[in-house]
């Protein structure tokens, strides 16, 4: 009982100075908090979408994808015949049965050709209206919508468009485009995430869709009062036969989550990631605070050791001020965490994902891990203080605060960093010595974890070596206040040596992956460069091939040479081994490519792989199937029939454009494909004639105006684009990784204020000697700008060696320009000044206001 007063009689005591700790632990539980609710919320709202709109069977066809997507890669839905309703009803337990049609492989856009499909990644859905959407759906205006001139939208889409009844939309598909005037508008009757859906009646969308009547995409059927879902499954099944997919709506909400579950995955395990980056930048501060009330309490340890009593009670007040910090921090956490969320949504909802505070999901392991998380990192952070507190001899009641440092431990400490840096050094070695990216990124791992480390443990030492210099550089022309600054940073190396790291990991990944960013885009360049022959690509950059009408659009524009297609499709390849690949792509163009594109080969020409019944293998698969040329590959393609190529040519397996592709002339794969399976164009390339490239250029933008969902771009423009992608992700990772840099940037704050307290007495004595005020605070804030500029040192310096080892992993896929970004550099390191600058600002403040008698009476 006793240890628990005096434990929480230090932390009330010390409160302030708990303070930015207490911020750092509630700042990291909240960002796992956060993360957890929202991307609960997201589940929820999607189960509910999910569970309303899907009705207690669904029959499909047997090619239809498990999460409902019909659409085929020729743009077309998967179909069914409209028999199979009457079939259906015939089966026992059926109360309703009724066709529908849909296909999210459409563009919608309005009167002015602005594109109406979601920016958040949702689909765009062009459906018929029935009863099933007529159970989940409220028309709020107009009616539903009867006849081909008729369309009918929901309402989250019409707000974002300013849409009303009577405005004019157009619903491009594969089969060409359709106009429609709005009717109604229909509001979900659960939360909508962020699809567009537009809705045409039957027949209607039959046309548009499948571009034939008497075929469904699916058929909704309802079970009688008293038949579970599953039954009614088998009753149809039975009916049916085995030719078709047949799912209960809780088969079909669980294929439907599945497509969404990724992209979840992906979201909450990366925002994970940063949180615990942010943790373990809090884990150096909260050992600086709780190591510095250590030094400062020394005599006071030293009185109650004295008095008494033992090295484990000591240890133990220590932990329970820092179980209590955890706790204080976490349970905050967690209610910003809640907060956190609600902002994430509304930030969602900027960009198109609709997400309700309704379905605001707080489950019981979402604060159970926060406060388990963050009581649990704090009191291990605060267990080396802790220890150190026990270590106090009752003969310290009689010295001066501070303890003299250990030489011994810095030794080790000097050592065990050397050992660990030098081992991380070598792994970094051996993953760019690597001949496969698989093998050298494990030792990418082991050289980043081991360098961190290493430099963690090691920074005290470097502490004492780069402060000299960064001193010399920058504070020596300040004169004695200068001097003063770079003293008091190397007075406790171990202090600044942790502030710094904290900086320094957040640092340390922005560099790598700005090296690793830039470099991507410098390589793509280059390699557009010297493979890319052709003036002008036109694609769909959400992974929609081109409509026949687009392509037909693009050979009609005047100032074109030669204009080539790029068709891709999976096919079972048998190689002479005997052995056979399943679901291999094979990329079908027009013969042109080979002149629009200088691909390396190392046997043969590209140009010979479009000869009749001909295809070209990339070198590893040849090596690996025992092919050369005049090799034979039965090939059966997907949606057609099994044909025998003959290899031509075999092409280098690297580059960052098309590796490892293997062709074949558009002609061979319409010889065993039909024409209605035949896979969209993904891709067109187009030259122009000598001498009128702007001319074409401008024609071909013209000529596909009215195909506003494909871009239009010139070599120039495609390297923008690249550029822009890449910039827009590492922007995104970078602004995830500034919770990290705020945590530490709330360490130099906490590191300042504790050694100003630390050296009350110090300031006091030499305000009496004649400092001003102003050479104070100006001491201060050079103190932090050199600990700033310690940790960016290291971070960048380890960042950049990240980065160039993963380059050369990225090498070995194609990529193989080093481009260091040095304006990027150079700016994080200016920036790394005024950070300091601006952590020294408070603790500054405070200093210059102390009374200087009562300074130097402080004890």
């Amino acid at each position: 009982m006793t240890v628990l007063k005096t434990s929480l009689r230090n932390f009330f005591a010390h409160k302030g100075r708990m303070a930015l700790s207490a911020v750092a632990v509630l700042l990291s539980v909240a960002f796992v908090c956060g993360t957890l609710v929202f991307t609960d919320t997201m589940g929820t709202t999607f189960d509910k979408l999910f569970a309303a709109t899907a009705s207690d069977v669904t029959v499909s066809s047997k090619d239809a994808d498990e999460g409902g997507e019909t659409s085929a890669g020729n743009g077309r839905p998967q179909v069914i015949p409209a028999s199979v309703v009457d079939e259906v009803k015939r089966a026992d337990g059926v109360k309703e049965a009724e066709g529908a049609v849909f296909s999210t492989a459409v563009t919608v856009i309005d009167g002015d050709r602005d594109n109406l499909s979601p920016t958040s990644g949702a689909p765009t859905v062009v459906g018929s209206w029935n009863s099933n959407d007529a159970r989940t759906m409220d028309i709020t205006s107009g009616a539903a919508p009867k006849g081909p001139g008729q369309i009918m939208l929901d309402a989250d889409t019409a707000e974002k468009h300013d849409l009303g009844i009577g405005d004019e939309l157009s619903v491009i598909t594969a089969l060409g485009t359709h106009t429609a005037k709005i009717s109604g508008i229909a509001d979900f009757a659960v939360t909508n995430p962020g699809a567009a859906v537009f809705y045409f009646d039957t027949p209607t969308a039959q046309k548009v869709l499948t571009g034939e009547t008497g075929v469904y995409t699916d058929v909704n059927v309802t079970a009688a009062e008293g038949v579970s879902d599953d039954q009614l499954k088998q009753n149809v099944v039975a009916e049916l036969g085995g030719g078709y997919k047949v799912l209960t709506a809780k088969e079909t909400a669980e294929a439907n989550q599945k497509d969404v579950e990724s992209f979840m995955n992906v979201m909450e395990y990366a925002m994970l990631g940063f949180a615990g980056i942010a943790f373990l930048v809090g884990i150096f501060l909260i050992i600086n605070t709780f190591s510095m009330l250590v030094a400062q309490r020394t005599r006071e340890i030293g009185l109650m050791r004295a008095i008494g009593s033992s090295r484990r009670q000591v240890n133990r007040s220590v932990l329970i001020e820092a179980l209590l910090l955890g706790v204080v921090g976490s349970v905050l956490g967690v209610g910003a965490g809640v907060g956190l969320a609600v902002g994430l949504m509304k930030l969602m909802g900027a960009i198109g994902m609709e997400l309700s505070t309704d379905d605001l999901t707080v489950a019981w392991t979402t604060p159970a891990v926060g406060l388990l998380l963050g009581v649990v990192v704090t009191v291990l952070a605060a267990y080396l203080p802790a220890r150190r507190a026990g270590k106090i001899s009752p003969m310290a009641a009689l010295r001066d605060s501070g303890t003299p440092a250990d030489g011994r431990t810095g030794r080790v400490r000097a050592v065990t960093g050397l050992v660990l840096t030098g081992g991380g050094a070598a792994a970094l070695y051996l993953a760019g010595a690597a001949e496969k990216a698989t093998e050298g990124s494990s030792w990418l791992g082991l050289g980043i974890v081991l360098t961190l480390i290493g430099f963690v443990v090691i920074g005290p030492v470097l502490a004492s070596g780069v402060v000299r210099v960064l001193g010399a550089v920058l504070l020596r022309v300040f004169g004695p206040v200068g001097r003063m600054a770079e003293r008091n940073a190397l007075r406790n190396p171990r202090r600044t040596g942790a502030t710094g790291a904290a900086l320094m990991i957040g640092l340390a990944l922005v560099a790598c992956l700005s090296v690793v960013g830039s470099s991507m885009v410098a390589s793509a360049t280059e390699e557009l460069d010297k493979v890319v022959g052709t003036d002008f690509i036109v694609q769909d950059d959400n992974g929609q091939g081109l409509s026949p009408d687009a392509v037909a659009a693009v050979k009609a524009t005047e100032g074109l040479d030669r204009v080539t297609e790029y068709k891709w499709t999976k096919a079972d390849f048998t190689t002479p081994d005997g052995k056979t690949s399943d679901g291999t792509a094979i990329t079908a163009t027009d013969p042109t490519y080979a002149v629009d594109m200088r691909i390396e080969t190392v046997e043969g020409k590209l140009a010979d792989a479009y000869r009749p019944d001909s295809m070209s293998v990339h070198e590893d698969y040849a090596k690996d199937h025992g092919i050369t040329l005049g090799s034979t590959v039965d090939v059966a393609f997907e949606d057609g029939r099994t044909g025998t190529l003959t290899v031509r040519a075999v092409t280098s397996s690297e580059g960052a454009i098309d590796a490892g592709a293997m062709y074949t002339s558009i002609d061979t794969l319409a010889r065993y494909v039909p024409e209605k399976k035949m896979p969209l164009t993904a891709m067109v390339l187009a030259s122009a004639e000598d001498g009128r490239k702007d001319a074409a250029y401008a024609a071909l933008k013209q000529s596909m105006d009215r195909f506003p969902q494909y871009e239009v771009r010139d070599q120039t423009d495609y390297k923008e684009a690249l550029k822009d992608q890449i910039g827009q992700l590492l922007n995104m990772i970078y602004g995830l990784l500034a919770l990290a840099i705020v945590v530490a940037v709330l360490g130099v704050v906490n590191t300042l204020a504790l050694s100003v307290v630390e050296r009350t007495r110090e300031i006091g004595l030499m305000r009496a000697i004649g400092l001003s005020r102003r050479q104070l605070r100006r001491m201060i804030r050079m103190e932090s700008v050199v600990i700033a500029l310690f940790g960016a040192l290291l971070g960048l310096g380890l960042g950049l060696g990240w980065g160039a080892t993963a380059q050369q992993l990225l090498a070995l896929e194609g990529l193989k320009v080093l481009d260091i970004p040095w304006p990027t550099i150079a700016g994080v390191f200016a920036g790394s000044a005024f950070v300091g600058l601006f952590a020294a600002l408070v603790p500054a403040f405070r200093a210059g206001r102390m009374n200087v008698l009562n300074a130097i009476a402080t004890e």
